[in-house]
């Protein structure tokens, strides 16, 4: 975990370092959310992430774009009935951001998640989520050059969920899966 936030730190700063762009400022969204692998029997659930980004532009394509994100995740589970499951999480992505002329991006990179909460209908699991959830994010949008975007981007799970015995009832070993759609307003704070 320390050498994951050790690199993104590095990153963000030693990005600063060569950025001929610098922009910042709020991100907000909707998390349509669900776990995969496994055996487990889910429907999405909808959530919300909210933060800021930070943006260090090397040249007129190529950006980083480190975020810190508040995020609902989970899914609503059939164990029987259906029961909604939720996790929060701060959320850290670091993005490596491709822009074309007209504003359209393609971006991808990795995403640390730690947990700071959950909500769980089943009393018979004491801890249901892991702490840290690693993942790897893709995403397309469109940022107009006054700083406003609109972004959709999908998240998958590498790391296991669960962090209970297996039971009767559920399987620890299932993955996050997320779709997020953002809306985001990049603020210029530097220029070369």
């Amino acid at each position: 975990m320390r050498k994951i936030f050790l690199l993104a730190l590095l990153s963000m700063f030693g990005s600063a370092a060569f950025a001929q762009s610098f922009s910042f400022g709020p991100k907000a969204g909707i998390n349509v959310s669900n776990y995969t692998g496994s055996d487990i029997e889910s429907d999405a659930r909808v959530g919300y992430h909210l933060g800021g980004i930070l943006n260090f532009g090397i040249g007129q394509v190529f950006s980083i774009q480190p975020e810190v994100l508040f995020s609902t995740q989970g899914a609503k589970i059939n164990n029987g009935s259906k029961q909604e499951f939720k996790t929060t999480y701060v959320s850290v992505p670091v993005m490596l951001k491709f822009r074309a002329r007209g504003g359209f991006y393609f971006e991808f990179g990795p995403q640390a998640s730690f947990k700071t909460g959950e909500d769980i209908p089943d009393q018979t699991i004491d801890h249901f989520a892991k702490n840290l959830d690693l993942a790897g994010a893709v995403g397309l949008g469109y940022q107009a050059n006054f700083g406003l975007g609109i972004g959709a981007r999908y998240i998958a799970g590498f790391s296991k969920v669960g962090d209970f015995d297996q039971n009767a009832a559920m399987n620890p070993d299932f993955k996050n899966s997320v779709i997020q759609f953002s809306l985001f307003f990049a603020i210029p704070a530097r220029s070369k």
